[in-house]
């Protein structure tokens, strides 16, 4: 496994500096999340920092080496293969960053739609990557003052909740692991 010196310079050739800036954004949001909910700190440090490793991949080298990688890609991967940068950063981490712990690849491959059987760890990588400092619009501004004082899983929740509508009023396709995800938060 590579230290964090030389992943962050590995990933430095991966993604361009706007996107190695929201990744430093989520590690330390991360990290604030990992101390406040009880998750491993050094865990979600790893994940969050790696998080969006094949973030700059073309939709068709997505879709490509989710084929390699032996990752399922459902109809809408197929149509939004922007979707398996999450699953495919995990695979990477693994390959190209040495890392093995299936907590980390988890919190990696679960961030962006999520999963109904997300461990703390991954909420908090969730939830890192979706109200980071660094990302500027009036919906996440929003949301940063929502989750003040809520439980982990709220949190989470009203992050499925607004993804769910800017989906539906950007009239895009919502894939249902965002929906599942969102309706394991209230059934537990």
């Amino acid at each position: 496994m590579l230290n964090e010196e030389e992943a962050i310079e590995k990933l430095s050739t991966m993604i361009d500096e706007d996107r190695l800036k929201h990744t430093f954004g989520v590690r330390d949001t991360a990290v604030d999340l990992a101390q406040k909910y009880g998750a491993d700190i050094d865990k979600a440090k790893w994940a969050a920092l790696l998080h969006d490793c094949a973030k700059k991949l073309s939709n068709n080298l997505l879709l490509q080496r989710a084929d390699e990688f032996g990752i399922v890609i459902d109809d809408i991967c197929q149509r939004v293969p922007a979707l398996l940068h999450a699953p495919v950063g995990a695979e990477l981490a693994k390959r190209e960053f040495g890392i093995d712990d299936e907590d980390i690849l988890n919190g990696i491959r679960f961030h962006t739609l999520g999963n109904k059987n997300m461990t703390k760890l991954d909420k908090v990588i969730f939830l890192a990557d979706y109200i980071e400092p660094n990302r500027r619009c009036k919906a996440i501004d929003e949301l940063r003052d929502r989750v003040k004082g809520k439980t982990l899983d709220e949190a989470v929740r009203l992050a499925c909740e607004n993804t769910i509508k800017y989906n539906l009023e950007q009239g895009r396709i919502i894939h249902p692991q965002s929906i599942e995800t969102r309706n394991a938060l209230i059934w537990e």
